[in-house]
């Protein structure tokens, strides 16, 4: 079983991992913003009250916050060999933007790069131990092509998919594998504002998760570096 870090648990995408990983008996560490968001779900800490199971509060824009919940994974699990980044923000800021939506391109940059920046650093050397890590980052379809106007969402995933190609880069030779999940449209709270395509035919949290799932399951010798996924049919890719 993998002793697993995962950002941005407590909804979405997030909260679909980590609800199959532990029903697969991983040892899980989450980092959520608010735990209040957990109480009366799977994985709410007073259902799972076990040495295997640790909920720490995590600010993807504080580097203290991150350093903590590292530092209290590696206390409590004895080793990490692995983290998937889920944590991020969607803001609509366009090319043009107003005066008063630089703080949201700010805030794009800090949570959706800089984030899994920091606390992948964080962990970098309980993950070099493990010698077949795995680091597994939720970017998305916008990190590998600009559609219509969100310059500042898409800005920031194209530069975490670069932070990806780093990341795989130095850790390959200590058996670090990483892997970025490019989906389109996903049915979660990101979505809710969409209306022009079917909720039911958007791509579902839970199959992102069973692919998540399969990639800590495969040797070295073959783990992906990217999967992308769309419900759209989309031919400039």
């Amino acid at each position: 079983m993998r002793k697993i870090l995962i950002s941005g648990a407590s909804r979405g995408i997030g909260k679909a991992i980590a609800i199959k990983l532990l029903k697969e008996g991983h040892y899980l560490s989450l980092g959520v913003r608010e735990r209040d968001d957990l109480f009366n779900t799977p994985l709410d800490p007073k259902i799972n009250n076990s040495d295997s199971f640790l909920v720490h509060t995590y600010d993807a824009t504080d580097q203290n916050s991150s350093k903590k919940w590292v530092e209290k994974t590696f206390e409590t699990f004895k080793s990490v060999d692995t983290i998937i980044h889920c944590a991020g923000i969607f803001k609509r800021t366009k090319l043009l933007f107003n005066d008063n939506e630089m703080k949201d391109i700010e805030d794009l940059w800090k949570v959706n790069v800089m984030g899994p920046w920091i606390l992948t650093k964080h962990a970098w050397k309980y993950l070099s131990l493990s010698n077949s890590a795995r680091i597994i980052v939720l970017v998305s379809m916008s990190g590998k092509r600009s559609k219509g106007n969100l310059c500042g969402y898409s800005m920031s995933k194209f530069a975490l998919m670069s932070l990806c190609q780093t990341m795989r880069n130095e850790g390959w030779g200590n058996g670090i594998r990483v892997t970025a999940i490019c989906p389109g449209w996903v049915n979660t709270d990101m979505a809710k504002e969409i209306k022009h395509y079917p909720k039911k035919d958007m791509s579902q949290a839970k199959d992102i998760a069973s692919i998540c799932s399969n990639l800590l399951t495969l040797p070295n010798s073959s783990i992906p570096f990217e999967i992308s996924l769309n419900c759209q049919l989309e031919t400039n890719i």
